[in-house]
């Protein structure tokens, strides 16, 4: 919901570092892979109830995957770098739901499942309208930088992330702030279908 309005701000911290990764000759596809590796190592501490643990990688992952974008802009973006990003995150986002369901399968699995599914709604409505619009030649001008045509809603990486850390502070309130987190996610994916019903109807109303 705000993460174009976030872009300046992330743009201004990640740039200086992206400049002194690039002169050290580090790539934008190095810095994904550590980031993905970080959020896999944030699972498996969900899974042994590590949560402090858990917070700080998901905290890495994230700031690596806002930076490999920031170095990719300085050595020209790539298709397999946009691929590699999108891909990367949409295991991450399942990975940690499962991490509290596996910490706890009694109170935490049925929650979880259904936070995936939602995550499911959302990223395949997202992909979906990327895959056409790019089909069709359009761009999202909120979001310029990025590598494919990114379609907003109510629920997007800044929110799920502030999700994500609160339910590491609070894992007793997982449950509920899973459910929560999933209607959201829900009204998000069905916003989306709509958007794409108006946007590749064929007309222009």
């Amino acid at each position: 919901m705000i993460d174009a309005k976030l872009l300046p701000l992330q743009k201004a911290v990640l740039q200086p570092v992206a400049e002194y990764l690039t002169r050290r000759g580090v790539r934008a596809d190095q810095i994904s892979l550590v980031g993905f590796f970080a959020g896999l190592f944030a699972f498996v501490a969900l899974c042994f109830g590590s949560f402090l643990a858990a917070l700080l990688l998901i905290l890495v992952n994230r700031a690596l995957d806002g930076l490999d974008g920031a170095v990719a802009r300085i050595q020209g973006p790539t298709d397999r770098g946009a691929y590699l990003d999108i891909a990367f995150d949409m295991v991450f986002y399942a990975l940690i739901p499962l991490g509290f369901a596996i910490a706890d399968p009694v109170e935490n699995a049925l929650p979880a499942a259904v936070l995936i599914v939602s995550f499911v709604g959302t990223g395949s409505s997202f992909l979906a309208f990327s895959a056409v619009a790019a089909k069709l030649g359009r761009q999202a001008p909120e979001f310029p930088t990025k590598g494919i045509y990114y379609a907003g809603g109510l629920a997007e990486g800044f929110e799920t992330i502030l999700v994500f850390v609160v339910m590491c502070l609070l894992p007793d309130s997982f449950p509920v702030i899973a459910y929560g987190f999933a209607a959201l996610c829900g009204l998000t994916t069905v916003i989306r279908w709509r958007q794409g019903w108006v946007a590749f109807s064929g007309d222009d109303r």
